[in-house]
């Protein structure tokens, strides 16, 4: 019989599906900026201040960040769990990057707003 240690994994189609989705969001707003960057570049600091500080593009930023990092937990999540055996130290790395992962996220919310 096999023993399965279940350590933050969710095994469904949640995160799969979550994955795509942010992959979807990210490559929105990537076209977004691309888009922004072709056909109006802001040429100086003011400009690309301006640019951030209307709170549509805030929210948009906001969305695209939250998305990234819960995109990246999933995988980094995953490669962890395909990859570090053991539980304790899989448990330790994972809660290690989760608080990164919360930091990035408090920090891109006081670069927003300040």
């Amino acid at each position: 019989m096999v023993t399965r240690v279940v350590t933050g994994a969710h095994y469904g189609l949640r995160d799969w599906l979550g994955q795509r989705v942010t992959a979807v969001i990210m490559a929105v707003y990537a076209v977004l900026i691309g888009v922004i960057v072709l056909f109006d570049a802001p040429s100086g600091y003011g400009e690309w201040k301006a640019l951030f500080s209307g709170r549509v593009m805030q929210l948009a930023t906001l969305l695209f960040i939250a998305s990234l990092l819960y995109h990246a937990w999933v995988g980094i999540r995953d490669v962890l769990m395909d990859y570090i055996k053991p539980t304790a130290l899989r448990l330790i790395m994972q809660i290690a990057v989760i608080l990164s992962l919360v930091v990035y996220m408090g920090w891109s919310v006081m670069i927003l707003v300040g």
